[in-house]
C-alpha cells in the first residue's frame, strides 16, 4: 500500500490522474465531446505509459 501510494505521489503520475478525471467530469457534463474527450484521452495515456516504459528501460 506505501509503494502504491509513493508510486501516485510522483508528478507524472497525479498529472495523469487528475487530467484524466478532469475530462471525465467534462465529458458527462457535456461540455467537451466524446471525439475530443477521446483524443485528449489518447494523448495523455500515450505519454504516460511511453514515460513509464522509457523509464523502466534506463533502469
Amino acid at each position: 500500500m506505501k509503494e502504491l501510494l509513493r508510486c501516485l505521489m510522483q508528478v507524472q503520475n497525479l498529472v495523469t490522474l487528475i487530467l484524466t478525471v478532469a475530462f471525465l467530469h467534462l465529458a458527462i457534463s457535456g461540455r467537451v465531446a466524446a471525439d475530443q474527450f477521446l483524443t485528449i484521452f489518447s494523448v495523455v495515456i500515450a505519454f504516460y505509459f511511453g514515460s513509464q516504459t522509457q523509464k523502466n528501460q534506463l533502469s
